[in-house]
Parts: structure tokens; sequence; C-alpha cells
């Protein structure tokens, strides 16, 4: 259904609009250069909340932390989670995100109920699996394009404990990795491994599997997370992260597990959010700031394109200390243009090292590409459009939706029309 309505705020003459939530993309897909933006982070109320469901209905402002804070202590929480709770409701939408759970959950669109997107031709459209069922799929991991998501209904999942019963694995290399991957998906609803991209050899892969789930008993409390505590206030010189300190971490943080098996009881903060804890973290990787490259590549019963990836890197020399790897699961994202599809998923934090950092990225888009991998818009700063238009097969049938007054950095740079407005 549709009606008429007043538009939406207009940028100045011959502009185009973006909607832009808290800005934790590390890309320019919440940017738009030389155009305006609608800062959501005003629209942030709870508007209704059904306690025997958990159906929670926010305006399109209102963060995940915001939504935690306030259904934890009521014994639910979120579906599915990214790994900061500092985004908006309607940004997880819009980037359809995903975390530890795709296997068990998929992605966080599968548990939106409805929304209202309001079109700059001021009509306001109810978008559920059954109204306007296309303008749903096209605004789910559209990147904000398709128009202004005012307020959304999402699904949350019952919890009787605050807490998460958690499993630390050791695996000595990738093949030990799909192994324990494989079991842990099983009986874990929440799987993530880091991985030392440093390590080669016998020990290429090498890393450690976090698994876990929610505890069955919280001693009758639920209590919420607390404000981060610590702060890296200054940027860090740009020769601390290098090839040697890199590597000394990884080597560290591997060998901090005595055993190959370790348990904890932890609250659900540390376990989902473990940068949360530290205001601006990012200042670690200097002033240069630093790139996320993830992807996706389907899994075809080897370990062959991770491996190579994790082989390239280590011969660049310019390794991660935060890699994250993970096994999507077959559960279908609901988004025309949804990042997540069955898989192995590689997340890997670089230091911005400037043209030898961009040579190693064409290296891995090549090989990837080659190897049927789609890319990350969400976390993107640099994707050529070639990757972006592969990874995509529902591209030109997601044009059809993009409202004409909106645009962003992002769209304009990988659709090849930085010059347009």
């Amino acid at each position: 259904m549709s009606w008429s309505c007043d538009p939406l705020p207009a940028g100045r003459p011959g502009e185009t609009v973006l909607p832009h939530g808290l800005g934790r993309s590390y890309g320019d897909s919440c940017l738009n250069a030389g155009g305006s933006v609608i800062v959501t982070s005003a629209m942030n109320r709870l508007l209704a909340f059904d306690a025997a469901t958990g159906i929670i209905r926010c305006e399109a402002g209102a963060s995940l932390d915001a939504i935690l804070q306030f259904a934890t202590p009521r014994g639910w929480f979120l579906p599915t989670t990214p790994g900061t709770k500092f985004v908006t409701l309607a940004g997880a939408i819009a980037n359809d995100v995903h975390g530890k759970n795709h296997h068990r959950a998929g992605t966080f669109g599968r548990h939106v109920k409805q929304f209202e997107l309001l079109r700059s031709d001021g009509r306001r459209l109810l978008c559920s699996p059954t109204d306007n069922p296309v303008w749903f799929s096209a605004t789910i991991g559209g990147l904000g394009l398709t128009g202004l998501i005012t307020w959304a209904d999402l699904g949350l999942r019952p919890i009787s404990s605050a807490m998460i019963d958690v499993e630390s694995i050791k695996f000595r290399n990738l093949d030990e990795f799909f192994e324990v991957s494989a079991e842990s998906d099983q009986a874990f609803e929440y799987t993530v491994a880091w991985v030392d991209c440093m390590a080669q050899g016998r020990s290429l892969g090498r890393g450690i599997m976090m698994r876990g789930n929610h505890a069955a008993n919280g001693g009758g409390t639920l209590p919420a997370h607390r404000p981060p505590r610590f702060n890296v206030p200054v940027d860090f010189p740009s020769f601390a992260l290098n090839s040697l300190s890199v590597k000394a971490f990884n080597t560290a943080y591997y060998a901090r597990l005595r055993q190959r098996l370790t348990r904890a009881v932890v609250h659900y903060d540390p376990f989902f959010y473990p940068l949360d804890a530290v205001k601006n973290w990012n200042r670690i990787y200097g002033k240069r700031g630093f790139f996320q490259y993830q992807f996706v590549v389907p899994f075809t019963g080897d370990s062959s394109a991770i491996r190579e990836v994790f082989a390239r890197i280590a011969k660049s020399g310019q390794g991660s200390f935060l890699a994250v790897l993970k096994t999507f699961g077959e559960l279908k994202s609901p988004g025309m243009m949804s990042f997540p599809s069955p898989g192995v998923t590689l997340a890997l934090d670089f230091p911005n090292k400037g043209a030898k950092t961009f040579e190693l990225f064409a290296e891995l888009d090549r090989f990837l590409l080659d190897a049927g991998g789609r890319f990350y818009p969400a976390k993107d700063a640099r994707m050529p459009a070639e990757c972006f238009v592969k990874s995509y097969p529902n591209l030109e049938k997601f044009r059809a939706f993009i409202d004409p007054a909106f645009s962003s950095s992002f769209w304009r740079r990988v659709t090849g029309t930085e010059d347009q407005p």
C-alpha cells in the first residue's frame, strides 16, 4: 500500500541525498561527496514492543546499542548482530548485516518484519514479505539508495541469560579449521575464528575458533552492557604496525591458549563486540588509517581458494592482526543485493601502506573474481567497478528501485558515474 505525504527534506538544488546513520561503514557507502546526507541519529525513538512475541518497532536511527539496552533486561536479544552495536537499525537493514550465527539465523534482513520507506516523491511504502515485497527485497541490502526507512519492526529472540557459554579451540592449519568449523556449526549457535594470516607452511591458516551458545541460566538477572571503558587518545605512529609487529602479535595471540580447548562463561558484550570496549580503536592504524577487505568465496569441498589468499598475503608481508574467518550457511538472504552467500568469508584489516597495499588488493581481486568471489560494500573503500558488477548478478534489476534523488559516493564509484551528482 502507498499514499501521498510531504516529501523528504531536499538538498541544495541539483544535489542528491543519502541517509546517514552512525557512520560505521569502513568505506564510502554512507558518504555522498558533493551532495547532502539525511542524518538519522535524531530518529531514535522506541515506538512499540510486544513482550509476548519479541517484536520491537523503532525509528530508523535507533542503534543496536539502544535496542540491547532495552531488550536484554526483558529477556530478549538481537536475532543476529554484526561486530559492533554502534550501528542504526536502518543501517543494519540497508547493509543486510550478518553475524556469528549466519549458519543458524541467516542475515539481519531475515528478521525484519516490515518497515516504512519514504520516497523523494512523497510516497510512503509499507514494505514486508507480503506488502510491496519487491521494494522490501530491494531495500534490504540496498545501501540506502531506495529511499529513507523511517521505522522498522524487528523480531528479537528470547534469552534467559545475558551470559554466553564459550569454547575456544586452537586449530593448526586451514584443514583443521574446516573440521572444527563443521563440528562447531552443528552444536553452537555462534561460531567465528581468528586466523594468523602471517603463518606459512604447515601452519598456514592456523588460528583460534570461538564458539558459543546463550547460557541457559543467568542467575535470575539479565544485565545489559556498559559504555566503553578504554580510549585510544592519539594516533599511533605509522611505523608501529609493520610485518614484524603484526607477526609478533599474531604469534603471541595464538600462543595465549596453553591448551587446545578452553571454556568460559562471559557476558555477551565482550563476546560479540570486543572492539566496542575501546573508543577510537582505529587510531592504532595511525593517521593514514586502514582498509578492510572482506569477501565470500564458494566452498567447493576443499580449501584451495582460501589457502591461496593466505599464501599471497603472507608473501606480501602485509599481514593483518584482525583476520576473521567464518563459513556462511545455506539460508538465503532476502535482499536483492545482499552480500552473504553460501561459502567461506574472510575479513581482514590492512594498514594503509599506499601503493603497496593497493597492489596486493588488485592481485587478490583478480584471483577471487576467477574463484567466484563476492566483495562486501559495507566495508569497502576501493573496490573496482568490475568487482562490484561481477559480484552482484541482480545489479540491473536493482537499478529500477533506486530513488532518483538518492546517490552515494560508493554507488558512483562502483558504477562508473563519479562525474554525476
